[in-house]
């Protein structure tokens, strides 16, 4: 027998629907930003199945006010919404959030998933999508996140000092902003210092999938080097191993 998730709860305009969480699950808050009702409902209807308390939106302006009413743990964004699209709406947000974004979009050009990624998006899934798997990568997305296991060790490379436990990366006595992904991605290859990791074997353990954009590895990448390289074109740091992949160079450890 198939399972059967509960029957949709059906938006009646507005702008925004928000929706109570029925279960105890990961009790986690997602924001959904997306303009066909259909597609919002079926996310609704599964996200909540699973005990996530959602809140749906039409637009992209009602998105981004929804962002500043409460915190959510993740946003669900499309890209094709009436008035500002879905690049505007995360271009808006991640001046003022670091919260994990899923694009879920008909769009499947490169161009669109790589500038996605570029200018902050976590992850990327094309329309159209299993119901089931777009709630197993949030869930995997989100228990990654409240299960990393406190070391209590830090790092000290550079002119950096990465606490991961607090979250927190200096310069000095300057906090470097980084994105949720681009932060767990810095923490993995500084963990696994002097060890080449494939695109792929980032992928897997970094983002928590086999199959998916592997090339959203090298997009983090050459954020992640802009952002703390001295010259991102030579990187002292996050260096590439040509034929295999990257590794951070454990010599730059002070």
């Amino acid at each position: 027998m198939s399972e059967r998730a509960p029957s949709p709860v059906l938006h009646t305009g507005g702008g925004a629907r928000q929706t109570p969480m029925i279960h105890s699950g990961l009790n986690a808050s997602v924001l959904i930003v997306e303009d066909d009702v259909d597609i919002a409902n079926l996310m609704v209807t599964y996200f909540e199945h699973d005990g996530i308390h959602t809140r749906h939106c039409d637009t992209g302006e009602a998105g981004l006010q929804a962002l500043t009413e409460q915190q959510w743990d993740l946003v669900v964004l499309d890209l094709n919404l009436p008035g500002i699209d879905g690049f505007q709406v995360l271009q808006e947000l991640r001046k003022t959030t670091q919260v994990p974004v899923v694009i879920v979009s008909a769009r499947e050009d490169d161009a669109d998933i790589v500038l996605g990624l570029g200018i902050g998006a976590d992850d990327f899934v094309t329309k159209p999508f299993s119901p089931k798997v777009l709630v197993a990568r949030i869930r995997a997305r989100l228990r990654r996140a409240r299960e990393a296991t406190p070391s209590g060790r830090t790092y000290r490379f550079g002119e950096y000092h990465l606490e991961p436990d607090s979250y927190l990366l200096r310069k000095g006595e300057t906090r470097v902003t980084l994105a949720p992904r681009e932060f767990e991605l810095l923490v993995y290859l500084v963990r696994h210092a002097g060890v080449p990791r494939s695109p792929e074997q980032i992928y897997s353990d970094v983002w928590g999938n086999r199959y998916g954009e592997v090339a959203t590895v090298g997009v983090h990448i050459q954020r992640l080097r802009r952002k703390i390289e001295r010259n991102p074109s030579d990187p002292q740091f996050i260096v590439t191993v040509h034929g295999f992949g990257y590794t951070f160079a454990k010599e730059m450890f002070a």
